[in-house]
């Protein structure tokens, strides 16, 4: 294992378990033990990308994660994730972040992908965008859905950090690895791994405790919970990237003035 990335994991797993997290995994064995592998996972909380590690770990092996270039850009973490070889995406210009991406699968890596692109409010999964099966198909290497669940109950959007000694339960399950045939359309192929996703977080999410009280937030609407249908998220959503975007010309007006 990486010195450096090493010794940030062994960091998180103990901040995990001062707060009493109980990590249960179910399919580490499906992650390989050598080669490349493209992890294609949801996207519940902003903790899911290191309690999403723990199979790797299972089987002595790291993901490198594809994340947004703002977080490279963060005096904080930016300098960390550089340091673990994470791969920064610019979204206006991700041509090179998936090249990267399928040299690193070529040369034996595990890359781990969001496909939904960002945290889903309804915690259910959003529609995905085509990059991971592409890149597992050009690269010549599967495909693993792996579901996180309970992670947003810790810390996720629109709704305050839970940490501190929670004792909150989390499933991480990995499935059988998807080989895509590089003839396949990749909307197809994205549609059928978006469908074995699907089934895989329904059953984590039965099996999962019951929520009650104000955990309910935590619950998809479709389980009776209180957090906001499919719909309603897109709703919020598109409100939250149109105020983004008048800010972003507010400022940029104001600099063309000074």
């Amino acid at each position: 294992m990486e010195p450096f990335y090493g010794s940030i994991i062994r960091i998180a797993q103990g901040a995990f378990v001062a707060q009493g997290l109980k990590v249960t995994r179910i399919g580490s064995e499906n992650i390989p033990r050598k080669g490349g592998a493209v992890i294609a996972l949801n996207h519940i909380g902003y903790m899911d990308f290191a309690l999403a590690g723990y199979p790797a770990l299972d089987q002595h092996r790291m993901i490198r994660f594809m994340a947004k270039q703002e977080v490279f850009d963060h005096k904080i973490s930016g300098p960390l994730m550089r340091g673990m070889k994470h791969i920064p995406v610019d979204r206006s210009a991700g041509i090179g972040a998936y090249n990267e991406a399928v040299k690193a699968l070529r040369a034996g890596e595990l890359i781990g992908v969001f496909p939904e692109g960002t945290v889903s409010r309804s915690f259910e999964l959003r529609g995905f965008k085509t990059g991971a099966v592409r890149m597992a198909a050009e690269a010549g290497v599967p495909v693993l859905p792996l579901i996180v669940w309970g992670s947003q109950r810790i810390w996720t959007k629109g709704h305050p950090k839970r940490l501190g000694r929670t004792n909150i339960p989390i499933t991480v399950r990995v499935g059988e690895p998807i080989w895509i045939d590089p003839s396949e359309d990749a909307d197809t192929a994205t549609k059928s791994l978006h469908t074995v996703m699907e089934t895989m977080l329904h059953e984590v999410q039965e099996a999962y405790e019951p929520l009650t009280g104000d955990d309910l937030v935590f619950l998809p609407a479709r389980l009776g919970g209180k957090a906001p249908t499919p719909e309603a998220a897109a709703t919020i959503e598109d409100a939250e990237l149109a105020r983004k975007k008048a800010a972003l010309a507010a400022r940029r007006a104001q600099q063309n003035k000074s």
